[in-house]
C-alpha cells in the first residue's frame, strides 16, 4: 500500500523572502517529518488590502532563487493564478481537489494563532490539513489546548531558532541604503539590487 506524501504549506507574501522564511520551513520540513514543502505566494492576501505589495513575478522569482537547490521545496502558484483576495480556506480546497491522495499540513506562526478562528472558515481549514504551530526561539510553547477542544486534535508545534528578521525591516533597510547582507539569500539581495526594489 503506497504511503500518501505529507506536505506543508507555508503562505505569505514573502516581499521579501528571506533566512527566517527558510528556516522555519526547513525546521518543519525536518520535525514534522514532511516529504517537501509547498511556499504559496499570495497574489491578493486579504490582511494586507491597504498596504502596497511588490509585484507577484518579482516575489515568485526572489522565491525561486531563495529555493534553488533544495530538493524538497517547490511553490505552488495556485493563490498567484486566482483572481480577488487569496483566503487559506480556498487555497486548502483546490489544493485536495488537485492532490486527493496528499496529507497537508499548514504551517503558520505562533503570533497568527490567536486570530485563527477569525479565519475565513477556520472549521473547514482543519478539517483540510494538520496545523503545525511555529514556535520562536525561547518564546513560551502556545497553549493549543483550547484550540483541540474546538477545532479537534489536528495540532502541533515546532519550535525554531529565534531569528529576528522581518521583511518590513529589509524593505525599510534598503529604502534606507543600508545592508541586507545574510538576512536574505545572496540572490535575492542581487536580485532586489538589479531590479531597484523598495526603493521608494
Amino acid at each position: 500500500m503506497t504511503t500518501a506524501r505529507r506536505i506543508g504549506i507555508y503562505g505569505g507574501t514573502f516581499d521579501p523572502v528571506h533566512l527566517a522564511h527558510l528556516v522555519l520551513a526547513e525546521q518543519c520540513r525536518d520535525q514534522m517529518r514532511l516529504d517537501e514543502i509547498w511556499f504559496v505566494p499570495a497574489h491578493h492576501p486579504p490582511h494586507k488590502s491597504t498596504v502596497a505589495v511588490t509585484p507577484a513575478d518579482h516575489r515568485r522569482q526572489m522565491l525561486e532563487f531563495a529555493i534553488a537547490g533544495h530538493e524538497h521545496f517547490r511553490i505552488c502558484s495556485v493563490e498567484l493564478d486566482r483572481t480577488g483576495p487569496s483566503f487559506t480556506v480556498d487555497t486548502l480546497e483546490t489544493l485536495t481537489s488537485q492532490h486527493p491522495a496528499v496529507e497537508w499540513s499548514l504551517l503558520i506562526g505562533a503570533d497568527s494563532l490567536r486570530d485563527f478562528p477569525n479565519w475565513r472558515g477556520p472549521e473547514r481549514i482543519t478539517q483540510l490539513a494538520h496545523i503545525v504551530v511555529v514556535n520562536r526561539g525561547q518564546d513560551a510553547l502556545p497553549d493549543l489546548e483550547p484550540y483541540r477542544q474546538r477545532f479537534g486534535d489536528v495540532w502541533s508545534v515546532v519550535t525554531m531558532p529565534g531569528l529576528d528578521i522581518a521583511a518590513s525591516d529589509i524593505r525599510l533597510r534598503t529604502q534606507q541604503g543600508r545592508s541586507i547582507r545574510y538576512l536574505v539569500p545572496r540572490a535575492v539581495e542581487v536580485y532586489i539590487q538589479q531590479h531597484g526594489l523598495y526603493r521608494v
